[in-house]
């Protein structure tokens, strides 16, 4: 595909509706470059990234979640600070996010609720470890019991999770979208502050 077919190449609407096509493409395919952004948190002593699995991504509130373990480290960083960061990265497209976001944590709530029933039985084994994530261990595990680590529970059995399920809700307040092309890269903001404002950057 040549830049003269690319229709995001040099304008803002195009670039909007891509990168948003992007990610409401991700939260269902597994195989999308953007389904596991990288998530940045921290303080002005200390910052720390992980991997996340993006659930679900609304442009009309310009809104992402993942899940996560409510005695993850990252919850007590986020209560602290919830200016936090998110870096989504696809080789394919060539097409580089970075997201500057307000994280919340939703725990026991509304949010949790009906994210909770989506998540499948199987996926659930992620919130039955007996111990909290990083837990010091004196041999390789999982944290889990030999019965919950050969996935030998039911649904019902899975229920127990839900005391350690929080969702993590980011209100994106920038975008930065940086475009890679031999013939010249391509980098613009977007502030989402009301009203919303595009400005282009070097690259």
């Amino acid at each position: 595909m040549t830049l003269d077919q690319i229709n995001y190449y040099e304008n803002f609407e195009e670039i909007e509706k891509k990168l948003w096509s992007l990610l409401e493409r991700a939260v269902n395919d597994r195989n999308s470059e953007f389904r596991n952004p990288v998530f940045i948190c921290g303080n002005n002593k200390d910052v720390d990234g992980r991997v996340v699995v993006l659930r679900m991504a609304d442009q009309k509130s310009n809104v992402i979640q993942f899940h996560s373990d409510i005695r993850s480290s990252k919850i007590g960083v986020i209560k602290k600070n919830s200016n936090c960061s998110l870096l989504f990265y696809s080789k394919k497209e060539k097409i580089q996010l970075r997201m500057r976001v307000n994280a919340e944590i939703n725990y026991k709530d509304e949010v949790t609720k009906i994210s909770w029933v989506k998540t499948g039985h199987i996926s659930r084994k992620c919130y039955l470890v007996s111990n909290p994530p990083g837990t010091l261990s004196l041999s390789p595990t999982s944290g889990l019991s030999e019965k919950l680590d050969k996935f030998d529970f039911t649904k019902e059995e899975s229920e127990k999770g839900y005391e350690n399920f929080c969702v993590i809700k980011c209100k994106i307040k920038t975008i930065e979208w940086l475009y890679l092309a031999a013939k010249g890269h391509r980098r613009a903001l977007i502030d989402l502050k009301n009203p919303k404002k595009f400005t282009w950057l070097v690259p």
